[in-house]
């Protein structure tokens, strides 16, 4: 009970029996009339006492309230004031505990907030974070300098953004996968790796967009192959060399003293090693050796089956009618490596799938299959020359492929399948 409470319980009780001993007691009139005003005097002190009582419950009842309603509308600014009496105090105190812990954790939120944001706003990543309808929701500098020449993104729809893309990087944007295409810009070939996520926030659908720019990467990266592969061919071609040299010698000691048995070993010994070296800087060169495509009209039928002679696909059964310009030579050692590759990664003949579509004067060949896919690590390494995940691998097969497709005028793309399995689409322009 509050201070102000006992007081006026006191006053009543002082009241009570001040006016049953006057009405009992033997006293004069004039007693009695005195006594019966100052009980009127004491429950006027009683009724001024209990309003002020409960209109100070009151204020701080509708004060925690108000500040609770605050608190559910996430302002955790509101403290109220700490009453006199007792068991109201705690009430207050425990409500601007609670105040201050939600403050200090907002607070801790903020600053970590605040350095993600700068960690990404920092990043050459270029993120983009859109909603259900397509709508921008979040978009860092990196993304902002790629599709809105530095503005800012929020509010506006991305597939409107994208209009101003080149082509194969809008193609890669429409398709829910990860992909890693190569477009022109500014009269340079700059490869991108692209990742797309889908997922659930406060209920509704979002989908996350991470474009990151390969390019400069991919080229200190084959600085540093190139000096690897220059270190072994160094030392395959001394490890020739020196028997060679040996072989040499002995067939110079020889030859002073005939013995056609000996010399036959000796010559075929050098022979031998003179051929694996040959054959090794052979499947190293044809990298640089590369020439110049020599396009020609090719007729996609005739084209499709001779592929198909070699290694077995299953075909579309719509070919453009229009034929091909292109080297048909190169153009079918792109194909044959990219069908290997498929069977190596386990996926069935029948679900390997080749289709020929025109595509914007061009024309676009799509190369799906169901083996084991890409991991992550795999698919941004994927065009690096020299990089290979088998064994006996030279590592040159799609650098290969995309130097051929890139020396047409043409870009290759390669990405997973929803579903497992990888795809590879190769667009060709048309003829000249």
């Amino acid at each position: 009970m509050t201070r102000t409470g006992k007081l006026t319980l006191a006053l009543a009780a002082l009241g009570a029996v001040t006016v049953l001993a006057c009405l009992v007691a033997d006293v004069p009139p004039v007693s009695r009339l005195l006594a019966a005003g100052g009980a009127i005097l004491v429950y006027a002190l009683l009724g001024w006492a209990l309003r002020r009582n409960l209109a100070e419950e009151s204020r701080i009842v509708s004060a925690v309230a108000d500040g609770i309603a605050s608190l559910r509308d996430q302002d955790y600014s509101v403290s109220v004031a700490p009453p006199e009496a007792w068991p109201l105090r705690r009430l207050v105190d425990a409500y601007n505990g609670i105040g201050q812990v939600l403050r200090t954790q907002r607070q801790d939120l903020y600053q970590r907030e605040l350095l993600l944001d700068t960690v990404i706003q920092a990043t050459p990543l270029a993120l983009v974070l859109t909603n259900s309808h397509g709508t921008v929701l979040y978009a860092n500098l990196a993304a902002r300098q790629v599709f809105g020449e530095g503005r800012k993104l929020e509010g506006l729809v991305f597939v409107g953004l994208l209009d101003s893309v080149p082509a194969a990087m809008r193609a890669a944007f429409a398709e829910d996968r990860d992909s890693l295409f190569t477009v022109d810009l500014n009269g340079e070939s700059q490869v991108f790796h692209l990742s797309q996520r889908r997922f659930l926030l406060n209920g509704q659908p979002h989908r996350l967009f991470l474009l990151k720019q390969l390019t400069r990467e991919l080229n200190a990266r084959e600085v540093a192959t190139w000096k690897r592969v220059i270190r072994v061919i160094a030392h395959e071609i001394n490890n020739s060399v020196a028997p060679i040299a040996s072989l040499a010698q002995s067939g110079q000691q020889l030859a002073a003293t005939p013995d056609e048995l000996q010399l036959k070993r000796v010559f075929g010994a050098i022979e031998e090693r003179m051929a694996h070296l040959a054959g090794f800087v052979e499947g190293y060169s044809r990298f640089a050796k590369l020439p110049r495509p020599r396009p020609a009209t090719v007729h996609w039928p005739a084209f499709i089956e001779s592929l198909r002679t070699v290694v077995p696909f299953e075909a579309a059964e719509a070919l453009p009618r229009e034929p091909g310009w292109f080297d048909e030579q190169q153009l079918q050692q792109v194909l044959l490596n990219l069908l290997k590759n498929s069977h190596e990664a386990g996926s069935a003949a029948a679900d390997i799938r080749l289709s020929v579509a025109p595509d914007r004067g061009g024309v676009r060949l799509e190369l799906v299959d169901r083996g084991t896919g890409m991991s992550e690590e795999v698919l941004a390494n994927a065009l690096l020359p020299f990089y290979s995940t088998k064994a006996s691998g030279t590592g040159l097969g799609l650098t290969l492929c995309r130097e051929i497709v890139e020396a047409h005028g043409g870009t290759l793309d390669v990405g997973n399948r929803s579903g497992g399995g990888v795809i590879v689409r190769v667009c060709l322009p048309g003829s000249a």
